[in-house]
């Protein structure tokens, strides 16, 4: 009787019903409703016990519940036990998540729920690559007070392929990864050598995956090259990081019958903004142009529209074209070039917003009062015209009154551009008196001879019309967020956590060796960061204190849960303004048109468990693109520097580790490392709260921020590095010391 009324209990109706049938012909049951049904249910179920609990009867629903049942174990939803039984995750004690390797071997799993990471040892490492999906178990904690974790189940394996190098050594084949998280030597038996030559760069299709007791498997698929051939260091990044390049077929299809010219019909029903004086204003070098702005005084203040490629509109949801540009996340942004998220079709053509071409878009309307407060806002799918490309530049020049044949030349334009400084000004003073943290960095680009190598890296300048635009981009982002929480519909949001208490912890012992001291307890706002960079601004070290207090803060990620933005102050942040290179906004465009075309957020194609797993890829993706980059620069950077050994420069102390210091270059903007045996006759203590390296006998510090005389001792290839060497052992770096002062116990020593 008891469990005929617990069967009855599982068979209510799935509230996700509706949505369900909007989405396919023949719906089953929603994740939700099979999780809610398991739990009710309380124990291990196997398949074939599930579906009557479902209440289903047709084979192609069974077949149907089956491939979602696969969707959310991939997921790591649900797990199965050794019996074949479907189980739920058990926050507590069973976590999903993605592993984040070390290079020594060790590595971490970082929970998908977000929260404190997992400590994963070699041994529970020997199966796994990086970025591979588990779900792990909480085993204890370690010496260091952190979880450990121990691997219940491979949810999905991130690497089918690995790009290296190929070695032989006692008669056995091997490839060493490029990446140099993936630690697996991987064997290539003699058949599948497929004529490579030792020492060529390679990619390997991976046969046999790792096992905790074997190495993986795998042969030879396509050689890139001889390693240091030119042009190698982007080939290689793209393949190491496997970030897609070729467009498959059905996308090629889909995309077959567009071109540059919008169709009259796509522009019915849409707000027409032909008529005002939008523009542009990008870098010189920019191909794809995805905002326009225009801003007109209003008696409360100013109204801003920004106004946004409509790209959904030419994506349709699970189509071919979707569905890569998910697979990519977003466009990579390598030092030679761009892999874009979508077809150049759309990213350089019907959404790029060109001069005088009529184009589709999402504009934001802002209403914003004089003391730079989001008064209203109203979102609008729109037809709109550029009527003019400019440059940063050419702004700046007009804006500053130095090029007065520009400012006759778009004199028409000329009000609406003063009218966006005198926006931007207040924006950016209202930003500051939230608490918005700004940090004084110097941006670099690289620059490339005629031959494609690098021949130099240079500062990029950066005036108030690159300002004026970031300030329209982030109050475009702070609109869209309010609408999505507003209207509770699923969405993305860009959040940044505060601090974690370890780094707050370290970062309080810091200042507090300087005098200073970070307000707000446990618990400072991103006004206290605030407040403490301007009290520093003035100080010779306040280049070091602001590294110092960049490097405490977490890092910015994807997520369906707003917990707000950190760094910029702000309780909700999302990101509207680039939907051409990054899936995010894509997924944001989508979430506002349902908004203003049906209204309701219990209709939208997207439910939260959803849109939670897409910020999770999303967040990925991005790591991989930066990763890719830093390793692609990185290769340039040591190759730029190949015919500068022994050459000496001057440098600054960027960072400070047990082993050494990392230097930057002056001018040069490349960093080596001065290992600990490079410095003087001495034993080194290092301390890691002052970010300094002390000699024992001399009293020498090597601290963050000192300037330092360098030579380039060697560069390494393999392993992407720069060796230096003092240029002088006599000298003394800038903070060196009174000889025979005692120094703190328990520090670690290094002895040369």
């Amino acid at each position: 009787m008891a469990n005929s009324r617990k069967k009855k209990k599982s068979q209510k109706r799935d509230p996700y019903r509706a949505r369900e049938e909007r989405k396919y012909e023949n719906p089953i049951p929603s994740r939700e409703f099979i999780l809610e049904t398991m739990e009710t249910h309380g124990v291990p179920l196997k398949f074939e016990d599930l579906v009557p609990l479902l209440g289903l009867k047709d084979p192609k629903q069974v077949e149907a519940l089956s491939y979602r049942i696969k969707a959310m174990l991939r997921d790591g939803q649900i797990v199965r036990n050794r019996r074949g039984g479907l189980c739920l995750v058990n926050k507590k004690d069973l976590i999903a998540g993605r592993i984040i390797a070390h290079a020594d071997g060790f590595g971490f799993l970082r929970p998908d729920e977000g929260g404190e990471d997992l400590f994963m040892s070699p041994r529970e490492m020997r199966p796994l690559w990086h970025d591979d999906r588990v779900v792990v178990q909480v085993t204890g904690v370690d010496r260091r007070g952190r979880r450990e974790g121990s691997v219940v189940e491979i949810l999905e394996r991130a690497h089918t392929q690995v790009v290296g190098r190929v070695h032989v050594e006692a008669g056995v084949g091997f490839l060493v990864p490029d990446n140099k998280r993936m630690t697996h030597r991987v064997i290539i038996p003699d058949e599948h050598f497929n004529g490579v030559k030792e020492g060529q760069m390679v990619v390997v299709e991976i046969i046999e995956q790792p096992t905790k007791w074997r190495q993986p498997i795998g042969r030879v698929i396509e050689i890139i090259g001889d390693h240091l051939a030119p042009g190698m260091e982007t080939d290689v990044a793209i393949r190491a990081h496997e970030i897609p390049v070729i467009w498959p077929q059905e996308v090629e299809q889909e995309i077959a019958a567009l071109n540059e010219d919008v169709p009259e019909s796509a522009k019915e029903g849409r707000v027409d903004l032909r008529k005002l004086p939008l523009v542009t204003i990008d870098g010189a070098d920019a191909r794809d142009f995805d905002d326009a702005v225009y801003c007109q005084r209003t008696p409360k203040g100013w109204k801003l529209l920004v106004c946004i490629a409509d790209v959904s509109s030419y994506v349709p949801v699970n189509s071919a074209l979707d569905k890569e540009a998910y697979k990519r996340g977003n466009s990579t942004y390598f030092p030679d070039r761009v892999i874009p998220m979508l077809p150049e079709i759309l990213s350089n053509g019907l959404c790029s917003l060109n001069p005088e071409v009529d184009r589709l878009c999402m504009a934001a309307e802002l209403y914003i009062s004089k003391e730079g407060k989001i008064l209203r806002s109203r979102f609008l799918q729109a037809v709109m015209r550029s009527h003019a490309r400019l440059t940063y530049d050419e702004v700046e020049a007009m804006l500053s009154g130095g090029d007065n044949k520009l400012r006759r030349k778009h004199a028409g334009l000329l009000p609406h551009l003063e009218e966006l400084n005198c926006l931007y000004h207040v924006l950016h003073e209202s930003r500051k008196e939230q608490g918005a943290i700004d940090f004084d960095t110097v941006e670099t680009r690289f620059v490339f001879d005629d031959n494609g190598r690098l021949n130099g890296i240079v500062p990029t300048v950066r005036h108030d019309a690159h300002r004026i635009i970031e300030e329209c981009m982030l109050v475009a982002n702070v609109a869209s967020a309010r609408l999505l929480l507003r209207k509770k519909i699923p969405a993305l949001y860009r959040v940044h956590e505060r601090p974690s208490e370890d780094k707050l912890n370290d970062l309080q012992q810091f200042l507090a060796q300087l005098g200073l001291r970070l307000n707000g307890g446990d618990k400072p706002t991103a006004w206290d960061y605030a407040e403490l960079i301007e009290q520093i601004k003035d100080r010779p070290d306040a280049h070091m204190i602001q590294t110092v207090l960049l490097r405490s803060m977490m890092q910015a990620i994807y997520s369906s849960e707003n917990i707000g933005h950190f760094g910029l102050a702000f309780p909700a942040y999302t990101h509207f303004t680039s939907p051409i290179r990054r899936y995010p906004d894509l997924l944001v465009h989508r979430a506002i048109r349902h908004l203003l075309i049906d209204g309701r957020a219990d209709t939208f194609e997207y439910s939260f468990p959803q849109i939670a797993t897409m910020g999770e890829h999303c967040s990925t993706t991005e790591r991989r693109s930066d990763e890719a980059t830093r390793d692609s620069a990185d290769a340039l950077k040591c190759e730029f520097m190949l015919d500068k050994v022994g050459l000496p420069f001057e440098g600054l102390i960027v960072s400070v580790n047990s082993f050494g210091v990392f230097v930057e270059l002056k001018d040069v903007y490349i960093t080596g490392l001065v290992h600990v045996t490079s410095l003087d006759h001495d034993f080194f203590h290092f301390d890691p709260i002052a970010h300094k390296l002390v000699g024992e006998r001399s009293g020498k510090t090597y601290r963050l921020g000192d300037s330092i005389q360098v030579v380039v001792a060697a560069v390494n290839m393999d392993d992407r590095k720069i060796d230096l060497a003092l240029a002088d052992r006599s000298e003394k770096p800038a903070s060196a010391k009174k000889p025979g002062k005692k120094r703190r116990s328990g520090r670690r020593k290094r002895r040369q």
